[in-house]
């Protein structure tokens, strides 16, 4: 598997070589759909991107935790957790990957 990470610059680079747009202009491009994704679950919508997945807000209720060290009980604070549910394609592209590749 490998340790390489895409970052922003490396998804701008590729709208850059794929669509024939200044780099600065996919940059920009990148950098709108990422905020557009996340004004959309800061306020509270769904995100569903077709073959690829949905990112949804769940609500975490309060609940208690232990300190693994010492044993302590400690109260974890309700929250707002992201979670991401991949598409039915793409956990087919994956465990095709991984049969490919004989893992």
């Amino acid at each position: 598997m490998s340790d390489k990470t895409i970052t922003r610059a490396d998804l701008a680079e590729a709208v850059y070589q794929s669509m024939g747009l200044s780099r600065t202009e996919s940059a920009q491009m990148v950098e709108r759909i990422l905020d557009m994704i996340s004004d959309a679950l800061v306020s509270g919508e769904n995100v569903k991107l077709s073959s690829f997945g949905s990112f949804q807000i769940r609500s975490k209720n309060q609940r208690i935790g232990r300190n693994p060290k010492t044993g302590e009980e400690v109260p974890i604070l309700p929250r707002k957790v992201l979670v991401f549910k991949p598409s039915n394609v793409l956990k087919s592209r994956i465990n095709k990957t991984m049969v490919g590749s004989g893992k």
